[in-house]
């Protein structure tokens, strides 16, 4: 076995020893114990996931759902870009939830708008659909459709080849479709992009790099 355990571990013994989880001489992607906890992955605001690290090809079409927990008002969702300007990007300012597309001629955006400033950031689950068929892109935010003209329609390929970053990226690589620095605080759960009939999850603990992300358990909801 050659790959982590998805637990907490606690008061272990070695001699009739108990060693010191406070102050280990090492530490590398262990978070704390939670007393509750729930199913998803731990952003605590610092870094990022990336995955595919030979690099996601939107193109024409895209379907990507995922679902949110934050009590943050900013934060990076997902980015894919390229090289060029080609891109898309998913992000939180100011409490609303924007998705940029560039098909290469140009970026194209969908917001959705909460009501309230902070009702979509009160520590409660959301579930996010942002869809790219061609030059037509949408959002649906909790069942809520929004869409958005695009006066570029002959451009509808966004021929991307960089990695998928979530929650964040790094400083030194270059992201056309976000406008935030922010790394996401929160949880996320359910990330899937969908091609056509092709529909994959990722897992994030599989992801090739991961800062300040802890996979498959949330600290329980925040009061």
């Amino acid at each position: 076995v050659t790959h982590s355990i998805p637990a907490c571990i606690g008061n272990m013994t070695i001699n009739s020893k108990q060693l010191d989880n406070e102050s280990p001489v090492s530490i590398f992607a262990v978070n704390k114990c939670y007393r509750t906890a729930q199913d998803g992955t731990f952003f605590d605001g610092s870094g990022f996931a990336a995955l595919v690290r030979e690099g996601y090809k939107v193109r024409s079409d895209v379907n990507i759902t995922l679902e949110f927990r934050t009590t943050a008002v900013h934060g990076v969702l997902l980015g894919v870009s390229s090289a060029k300007v080609d891109a898309i990007g998913l992000e939180i300012v100011n409490g609303k939830v924007l998705f940029h597309v560039n098909n290469g001629a140009g970026r194209i955006m969908a917001t959705y708008e909460p009501r309230g400033t902070n009702s979509l950031c009160d520590g409660k689950w959301h579930k996010l659909q942002a869809n790219k068929s061609k030059h037509r892109i949408s959002l649906i935010i909790d069942g809520n459709l929004v869409q958005t003209d695009n006066p570029y329609i002959q451009s509808t390929s966004a021929d991307t080849n960089n990695p998928i970053y979530v929650g964040g990226y790094p400083a030194d690589v270059k992201q056309n479709c976000l406008t935030s620095k922010s790394s996401f605080h929160g949880c996320m759960r359910n990330l899937m992009l969908n091609k056509g009939q092709q529909a994959e999850l990722f897992d994030f603990s599989r992801a090739f790099d991961l800062r300040g992300v802890f996979p498959h358990s949330c600290p329980g909801a925040e009061h």
